[in-house]
């Protein structure tokens, strides 16, 4: 298997996990690494960046919790891979990775380990690439108990990575990178809101933000595990891709700073019927001059039934409501890609989704224009003008990452249903027979709008995505996740593929046959 610099042996697929449609994550992994290493390098010569949000560059900060990076690498950084399985993540980020002078290959499966020294012999980077066979959370726990940290921990499991945060959150640097991936998308979007929360502390909800949310879900676990050492999150990148979420967050240690993580966390309300979104955050922190900051306990409006159709309203959450990316990151990862834009096979990907990432608005959320207008039963308004009225009415718009026809904005749902109203009334009326089948449909179409609209032409309304790549075309027949790496002695292909499709909506016919039974 070639990859980047990189090519690595795998004998026996079934006992040692590879999935190629992960390149993408892999590529951009290595970019944020690099960018994070040259960071490193200015902190480490007397500088460093804030995170407040704005960059300034400080003299003669240190490292707050006395701690040194796994070997004394000093003039390098240090990264832990807790589940390297082939080792080619490992050896990348050696090879392709300035600056990187140790790199753990971690994993709990002999044969997997086995494939690591194959692989790091075979690529010569013994130097500065060491196999582990260890339990991921017990050789963080250790290292951190001899006072050994790293400057960078990738966690990229098979599904849930939630087991190995408390342990990757105590073993980072101060202001060190901690990288999670997490492919159990199923239950982060809203399948299982009770299996979400036992693994997340969180219940997610069926909407259509769901990958937006996921990330929101995943940044508050990990605030969450952080919180109870003192420690606090910094996201620099989070993205939603194929069939799973990866994130780049820095983790430093304030317990004064953790106090407003309360200010960054909100529940989530979600109408029945139409669908709109509100936001209750959790906490408030009030800026004073001259005085710390005060937090307070907000005020709980009425929310029994949705202001918009009054249909009843379902919660989920808490979620991570603070911005999900440093956009000062993301201009120095797309400026370092282009310098060298032939440097990975994904790069035109990457450069559309970090274009995107950098256009987009740090609200939280978002919504697709045409089943918002579906509730109404109306053409759908291009998005064109629907992002015009928005703009014109003064509020911002902007696309998202995460799903492609979809806005994000900070216009709330009142203005965003006057907009479709206005729609309706001037454009494309609709049928009045359908106003008494769908309650839903009358009671937003009834109410009077409280917006000026107006549908021209905006200067800013064109979709910066335009000629841009977001999305692979599939690369091979039942991608995905792939199939966890077992110790059999055969290959299981086959009849994994078979009790996949067996299990496919395995909930929806056991509904349905209790309906029939109840017939």
């Amino acid at each position: 298997i070639r990859e980047g610099k990189v090519e690595v042996i795998v004998e026996n697929t079934s006992k040692v996990f590879y999935n190629p449609v992960q390149e993408f994550n892999r590529d951009l992994s290595i970019l944020v690494l690099t960018v994070f290493a040259q960071e490193i390098h200015l902190t480490r010569n007397g500088k460093k960046r804030t995170v407040s949000g704005t960059i300034k560059w400080l003299e003669g900060e240190s490292n707050t919790n006395g701690s040194t990076s796994y070997g004394n690498s000093q003039d390098g950084i240090s990264i832990f891979e807790a589940l390297s399985a082939t080792g080619l993540r490992s050896i990348r980020f050696a090879l392709e990775v300035p600056g990187v002078t140790n790199v753990i290959a971690n994993d709990i499966s002999l044969s997997a380990v086995k494939s690591i020294e194959a692989n790091i012999k075979h690529n010569r980077v013994d130097h500065n690439v060491t196999a582990s066979h260890s339990d991921a959370s017990l050789y963080m726990y250790m290292n951190k108990a001899n006072g050994r940290y790293f400057d960078v921990v990738d966690l990229d499991p098979y599904g849930c990575p939630s087991r190995f945060l408390d342990g990757a959150v105590q073993v980072l640097n101060d202001g060190g990178l901690l990288m999670v991936t997490c492919t159990d998308m199923a239950v982060l979007a809203g399948n299982s809101p009770e299996t979400c929360y036992l693994k997340y502390g969180a219940t997610s909800l069926r909407t259509y933000a769901c990958h937006e949310m996921s990330l929101r879900i995943a940044l508050q676990c990990i605030s969450s595990h952080a919180n109870r050492y003192g420690r606090y999150i910094v996201p620099l990148l989070c993205i939603s891709a194929d069939f799973y979420i990866r994130l780049f967050v820095k983790i430093f240690t304030s317990p004064a700073t953790c106090k407003e993580t309360t200010s960054k966390l909100s529940h989530v309300f979600q109408c029945v019927g139409c669908k709109s979104i509100i936001l209750q955050p959790l906490g408030l922190k009030e800026n004073r001059p001259n005085k710390p900051p005060k937090f307070t306990l907000p005020h709980i409006p009425e929310l029994t039934t949705c202001s918009h159709c009054h249909h009843r309203l379902q919660m989920g959450g808490p979620i991570w409501h603070a911005p999900m990316h440093d956009k000062y990151f993301v201009a120095k990862m797309l400026s370092q890609l282009n310098q060298d834009e032939a440097k990975f096979r994904t790069s035109k990907r990457i450069i559309g989704m970090l274009t995107l990432v950098n256009d987009e608005l740090d609200t939280p959320l978002y919504f697709p224009v045409d089943q918002l207008c579906a509730k109404v039963h109306c053409n759908v308004i291009p998005l064109l003008e629907f992002r015009s009225a928005l703009l014109n009415a003064g509020y911002r718009v902007s696309e998202t990452h995460a799903m492609s026809n979809c806005v994000k904005t900070d216009a709330p749902m009142t203005v965003i249903w006057d907009v479709i109203r206005t729609w309706v009334k001037e454009r494309h009326p609709v049928s009045v027979n359908r106003l008494d089948k769908d309650d839903v449909m009358k009671n937003i179409l009834e109410q009077e709008s409280t917006t000026t609209v107006n549908f021209n032409h905006h200067e800013d309304a064109p979709l910066p995505s335009a000629g841009l790549l977001r999305f692979q075309m599939n690369p091979t027949a039942n991608w995905g996740p792939g199939t966890r790496a077992t110790n059999n002695s055969t290959s299981e292909w086959d009849i994994n593929q078979e009790k996949r499709k067996s299990k496919q909506n395995k909930k929806k016919q056991k509904s349905q046959n209790e309906n029939n039974n109840l017939d």
